[in-house]
């Protein structure tokens, strides 16, 4: 459609752009009660409205945010989140400039990153997003989960109010939340949205923290639901699991599963590596694990990105293809010694989607290359890409949003 207009939203008309996500989630719009708090989650400036008329046809809103990359430097980052388009604007190009609008705002706010959790993860390919990192969900019977001698049998766990977890929480994120490239700021309306919200309407949550010698060193965000039918026990999802050190991580995982009357246990996201299964006994209380997809990154500045992470030895000549941001496509050399823009032959042909896929480590240029998402355009520099983009352990990030 060519009489689409894209706009920033006025603070008038956040409660309609929420009203249209909503309507895309088939959930009903909020009540006065509930815009109260979610009104406070909307960071001036970040709503995008698409116009057809007078019709709000499609939106997209983003908060300010950071990630943590390899070598433990920071960059900026967009948390790209509540973007729809109304059921009757489908396939008609209203998402497209949206997106498109959307990443030439985060480029001149100097944001080099962008991310986001799709519901549709197949739509974001084509806007430059790559899937840079997977979760663990684990699912457990608690009654045949037994613990092996030595696994650490943490500290003191206590359960807390909303006042306090709103107090607390935050701070312990800050401090043990974020060990791994591929974990993000979580802003104070991030809090309102995940917290406060559910709090204010009266949600089942229960809200733990573990303390060690140190003081609190985690917590746990879950929800009890009952059972169902006779004989059966309650479930238990956690929605969120911040602890980094192995007496907080296997205390938290020991209180969890010694919950009375509890027939499942599952924790929607932790590390992949987290070794869950070689804690118990017998390894079948774990009735599924599964790797999920978890942060979609998008390179909006790509020679800024690539330098703000630090790399292994040598060095590759990467060709990047960026439609949508035509200033990111170029050539760059990339070395221990730092990221160049450069002249001389490409040794890897990537799309700028693929780049995002190779920036936190979690993909290997081998592999990608094998089954057609990159070129290799000289024999053995995707083997030396694999040793540059290398990390020691899995990124993650853990945060929804």
């Amino acid at each position: 459609m060519s009489d689409i207009e894209i706009r920033t939203l006025a603070e008038s008309e956040w409660r309609a752009s929420l009203g249209l996500f909503r309507a895309a989630l088939h959930t009903l719009p909020v009540t006065d009660e509930q815009w109260a708090v979610a009104q406070r989650s909307y960071e001036p400036g970040r709503t995008l409205g698409a116009f057809h008329g007078g019709t709000l046809a499609g939106t997209a809103f983003a908060w300010s945010s950071d990630l943590l990359v390899p070598g433990g430097g920071v960059l900026p980052m967009a948390a790209v989140t509540r973007v729809a388009v109304r059921s009757d604007f489908r396939r008609r190009g209203v998402l497209r400039e949206l997106m498109r609008r959307q990443l030439t705002d985060i480029a001149e706010r100097g944001e080099p990153l962008a991310a986001l959790r799709p519901t549709e993860p197949v739509i974001y390919g084509r806007f430059g997003y790559g899937l840079a990192t997977h979760g663990a969900k684990t699912v457990v019977a608690p009654k045949d989960a037994v613990a092996r001698a030595g696994v650490p049998s943490g500290g003191r766990v206590r359960l807390v109010e909303p006042d306090e977890a709103l107090a607390v929480f935050p701070g312990i994120y800050e401090r043990v939340g974020r060990c791994r490239p591929g974990t993000i700021a979580r802003p104070p309306y991030w809090w309102t949205v995940f917290y406060e919200r559910a709090f204010a309407v009266g949600e089942h949550i229960i809200l733990a923290v573990h303390s060690g010698p140190d003081g609190d060193d985690g917590y746990l965000m879950y929800r009890p639901t009952p059972g169902v039918l006779p004989g059966t026990n309650a479930t238990l999802a956690v929605d969120d699991f911040v602890a980094a050190a192995p007496d907080a991580v296997y205390g938290l995982w020991r209180f969890l599963l010694g919950v009375d009357l509890v027939d499942e246990v599952t924790v929607w996201t932790r590390p992949t590596d987290e070794p869950v299964s070689e804690m118990l006994v017998d390894p079948r209380a774990i009735t599924r694990r599964e790797s999920r997809s978890d942060l979609w990154l998008r390179l909006v500045d790509v020679p800024t990105a690539l330098a703000g992470r630090t790399y292994g030895p040598g060095s590759v000549v990467v060709e990047v293809d960026d439609p949508l941001l035509p200033n990111n496509s170029g050539r760059y050399r990339i070395s221990a010694d730092g990221v160049t823009r450069t002249t001389d032959a490409p040794e890897l042909a990537v799309d700028v989607d693929v780049l995002a896929m190779l920036y936190l480590g979690t993909w290997r240029a081998v592999a990608l290359a094998g089954v057609g998402r990159l070129r290799e355009l000289v024999p053995g520099a995707a083997a030396r890409a694999d040793v540059l983009f290398a990390v020691t352990e899995p990124s993650w990030c853990g945060t929804f949003f």
